[in-house]
Parts: structure tokens; sequence; C-alpha cells
């Protein structure tokens, strides 16, 4: 499977529930990063079974798969706003960050001349209007 469609395949799980396929497609030392409202780490209590599925819903708007992550994004209205960030090695999720309410910039810092260029950018339809704090990833 593709990057991308292992991380679909992710979220079809998590829709429905089922957390043994979820915890096949996630490395047992699964490396987690957070940035946002403390109350707000929606994913990660899902993926630790200290929320349920239904909590809280993830429905991605946009998937972007640049090099060995891929890029998810969704928002539900104007109040939440998300972002995850998943890398993947050999077929299996081994790092996950999760961005609520904030603004996302992800550049590429590969040697490629001199420059570096932006790979990827939040684009929130619902949230253009609001104040978000903004954050760059360099990968």
């Amino acid at each position: 499977m593709q990057n991308n469609a292992i991380v679909e395949a992710l979220y079809k799980a998590l829709a429905q529930g089922h957390t043994e396929a979820v915890a096949k497609l996630l490395a047992s030392d699964l490396e987690w990063w957070f940035h946002g409202p403390p109350q707000s780490q929606h994913m990660m209590r899902v993926l630790t079974g200290e929320a349920s599925h239904t909590d809280f819903r993830f429905e991605p708007r946009s998937i972007t798969e640049v090099g060995d992550c891929v890029i998810v994004e969704g928002w539900e209205g104007a109040k939440a706003y998300w972002v995850h960030v998943w890398t993947l090695k050999e077929g299996l999720i081994t790092h996950f960050r999760e961005y609520f309410n904030t603004w996302l910039t992800v550049r590429d810092l590969k040697p490629q001349g001199w420059e570096n260029f932006i790979v990827w950018q939040s684009m929130p339809r619902d949230l253009f209007h609001r104040s978000l704090p903004s954050i760059m990833l360099a990968i």
C-alpha cells in the first residue's frame, strides 16, 4: 500500500471503531507531538483508548502525500480546525504530529541548490477570517 492509502485506511478504521485495524497500522513506539489547546488532543485520546471514536469526528477534507509524510487536514465549522502529519516507514506509521486550531506551513529543506520551498499550507475555507497561531514544519 502507498502511504496515502495506509493513512486513508487508518481514518476509515477509526470512523468504524475498528481498534485492532488501527493498531496494525501504528508502530508500537509511535512518536507523537501536539500543538494546540491541551483539551484538544483528540486524536491521541482516541489512539490511546482514553476516548471513543465517537467523541470527536475526524473527517479529512484533504490528504496530501509529501515524501514519507502524509498531511491530513479537516475542519468542523469555525471552532475546530486540525492538521495531522503522519510519517511512515516501511508501511508503518512511526510519527504523528497533531495540530489543532493552528495554521501550518510545511517546508522542504532537502538540499536542492540554495533554496527551500513550501510544499503544503493550511487551507481551512471556513476559518480564513479567524486569527490562529501559525507554525512552520520543516521536513
